[in-house]
């Protein structure tokens, strides 16, 4: 996978993420000019399913300083493109009780920027602790077997 141009880091302390898929996103020019100076924020985005279709809302794509009277919205709804089947799958699984549909980062691949999604599941306090300990734990034994 390429460099992330955008990514969601808190989506891996706030979600248990189940399951992650790759998908493609309509854009603007101006909004791809924008992302690849790095100019695009996840953090409180999330995906919409509705009417078949699934739209990527509450990402903010910074406006394109060389943009004039031609620049996009800045948080608009944007959509993304999925196979029926996929977008079918998304559906059920987002249905079930605690379940939620977020995206992980935006990057380029092959010459087209896609989405990176999870379907993910709430943390709570708790589970959020553990995860820190874990990976305090871990960082540890990797520091004395080091030495």
């Amino acid at each position: 996978m390429a460099e992330d141009l955008v990514s969601n880091r808190k989506a891996f302390h706030n979600y248990e993420i189940l399951e992650s898929l790759e998908a493609g996103i309509q854009l603007l020019g101006t909004e791809v000019k924008s992302l690849r100076e790095h100019g695009g924020n996840l953090q409180d985005a999330y995906v919409a399913l509705h009417q078949g279709e699934a739209w990527l809302k509450n990402c903010s794509i910074s406006p394109y300083k060389f943009g004039n009277i031609y620049n996009h919205e800045e948080k608009r709804e944007r959509k993304l493109l999925l196979h029926k089947r996929e977008i079918t799958r998304l559906k059920n699984l987002a249905e079930e009780k605690g379940l939620t549909i977020v995206p992980l980062s935006m990057y380029f691949s092959k010459g087209h920027i896609k989405v990176r999604i999870a379907v993910a599941r709430g943390k709570k306090a708790y589970d959020k602790r553990a995860t820190i300990k874990a990976r305090d734990a871990k960082r540890d034994i990797d520091r004395a077997m080091k030495q």
